[in-house]
């Protein structure tokens, strides 16, 4: 379907600020300090406009970001919604320091990014870590209602849960049990939602509802992931029954820039504009495209590909044991093709389809892995899944305690046993398998070497090639 984007800047009050900013003469004696000029480092700074002197005056005196702000909250039924150009890292932080206070605890899916678990150091809070369903091809189905009930019974002074819905595979939870069983808490105690890949949930019938309208009291979501928005925009919708909106606010503006960037606002902003005014039927196409796309794939012999009523229609996810064909090596002819992939490891493809794909682009791509699982088909395998949802944490102190703690770098066979230090994930999809205060044991160093030696990066951990591990000092090591 085309879209003239023009016709979004009635609805998108900063998407018309960028846009008039160009169309007038300026000459800025503000920041950014290439001033608009593309004849020092070329148009890699191109459409670069701040927000303050830029979109709007120093002081905000014509209120486009609050403007835009107030709509998206409309549109996602939220009380509150801040847009964020540090991406739902940002906002993953902003929410845990809003609830944040030393020693309180939080129920937390094991799932969650680690951007969620830095957050925790931030703010000061002790995580009671449950673990999510794992069904037998190795790929996370969601914290089940029964799980959270049996972590909240072990932390009845929790203050909130935080999951990840839907997972970077496409699973998705159910949001409605969790808010319920929170909302039953001590006379209720927020869920909170990392909804990173999910920004595009409720617009269409077919695509699962967003966390909001299940009942969560807090998501975080990401408009460059799924919706066509600059890298790092992301928003922060909130309801305020359960949440304190001025800390929430003051989260915000404490963990981000000072120095915001007008296009990333302006694209997230535009995005939801052409949410409320296209998404129906732009959805509906891309359902069908990724749709045809998986008949496609579930025809070669041995692949599974990931789909059900718990999975994102839109989400492109591919088991490859039964093919005995390696990821990393399809990854590695993708990338020679320019067609990289979201995911690529021994035993899973995730390829990311969105708005901006295409029906050309969709069956390319589906013809693209077809042929390369068969140029890399081999013996069938048991299905092993990623190491990042699999993890059972020991958690010996408070990862604030521990990231801050005196630290030592030791041969790994020696850390077995010790309290981590650092925090080590696979990457992607950048979920710990061992973080600050948790012991450190010899199954997740073997899961861990197994991934490198499989072609996952290492990401985070001192030492990536894990020879070492980081963890606290002790008398002993003076």
């Amino acid at each position: 379907m085309p879209v003239d984007p023009r016709g979004l800047r009635a609805d998108a009050p900063l998407l018309d600020a960028w846009l008039s900013f160009h169309e007038r003469p300026h000459l800025p004696f503000t920041i950014p300090g290439h001033k608009h000029r593309l004849d020092f480092v070329g148009d890699v700074v191109a459409g670069d406009v701040p927000l303050y002197g830029g979109l709007d005056t120093m002081g905000l005196a014509r209120g486009v970001l609050a403007d835009a702000e107030t709509r998206a909250a409309a549109l996602w039924g939220a009380d509150v919604c801040r847009f964020s150009v540090g991406g739902s890292t940002h906002g993953n932080q902003a929410v845990a320091l809003a609830l944040g206070g030393d020693g309180r605890r939080v129920v937390v899916s094991r799932t969650l990014h680690r951007s969620l678990l830095l957050g925790l150091v931030l703010a000061g809070l002790d995580p009671v870590w449950v673990r999510p369903v794992v069904d037998d091809l190795g790929m996370p189905r969601g914290l089940s209602p029964a799980a959270l009930a049996d972590g909240l019974a072990a932390a009845p002074d929790a203050v909130a849960v935080f999951v990840g819905d839907p997972a970077y595979v496409g699973t998705v939870g159910d949001i409605a049990g969790l808010a319920r069983v929170a909302h039953g808490h001590r006379g209720g105690i927020p869920l909170v939602v990392d909804a990173a890949w999910g920004a595009h949930f409720g617009f269409h019938p077919a695509l699962p509802r967003h966390g909001l309208a299940r009942g969560a009291d807090a998501l975080v979501t990401s408009a460059h992931k799924t919706l066509p928005a600059w890298s790092q925009g992301a928003l922060v919708l909130a309801r305020t029954d359960r949440l304190d909106r001025a800390r929430l606010d003051a989260a915000v503006e404490a963990t981000a820039t000072t120095s915001p960037a007008g296009a990333i606002l302006a694209s997230i902003d535009a995005a939801r504009a052409l949410l409320a005014r296209d998404g129906e039927t732009l959805l509906g196409e891309l359902v069908a495209q990724v749709t045809r796309a998986r008949e496609r794939l579930a025809a070669v012999p041995g692949l599974r590909v990931l789909d059900g009523p718990d999975v994102d229609p839109v989400k492109l996810t591919l088991l490859l044991a039964g093919t005995g064909a390696d990821g990393t090596r399809i990854e590695d002819d993708l990338v020679a093709r320019g067609m990289p992939v979201e995911l690529a490891d021994r035993d899973t493809l995730v390829a990311m389809v969105t708005l901006a794909d295409d029906e050309s682009r969709v069956r390319r791509l589906a013809d693209t892995l077809a042929e390369l699982v068969e140029r890399h088909r081999g013996r069938p395998r048991a299905a092993a899944g990623s190491v990042a949802w699999q993890v059972d944490p020991v958690q010996a102190t408070s990862p604030r305690a521990a990231y801050f703690a005196a630290h030592v770098d030791v041969p790994a066979a020696r850390a077995v046993g010790r309290v981590c230090a650092e925090l080590v994930a696979p990457y992607p999809p950048g979920i710990p398998v061992l973080a600050p205060g948790e012991l450190v044991t010899a199954e997740a160093l073997e899961a861990l070497r197994a991934a490198r030696a499989s072609g996952v990066r290492i990401a985070y951990a001192a030492d990536p090639e894990l020879a070492t591990v980081r963890v606290v000092a002790t008398a002993s090591d003076d």
